[in-house]
């Protein structure tokens, strides 16, 4: 899955290991997200931090990144 197939409602697993649901259905290298960290919030996400999306049967999904995303991903460290 890539992560411009992440549609609005999804939950997501971050890099960090936090999770959260998606808030969009943009497309890009960065995303609209609750998530669920130290404390709950909404804000953008950078793509390349998805690592895995929720299938409709509970199975986390892993992400594949685009190339843009990988050399986004090796600027931002």
């Amino acid at each position: 899955m890539k992560t411009n197939d992440i549609k609005k409602g999804t939950r997501i697993q971050l890099r960090n290991g936090w999770q959260g649901t998606m808030k969009d259905n943009a497309k890009g290298n960065t995303r609209m997200a609750e998530v669920e960290g130290f404390v709950t919030e909404m804000g953008s996400v950078y793509s390349h931090d998805i690592v895995a999306a929720q299938g409709p049967d509970g199975n986390w999904i892993p992400i594949e990144h685009t190339p843009a995303q990988i050399k986004l991903r090796k600027i931002a460290g």
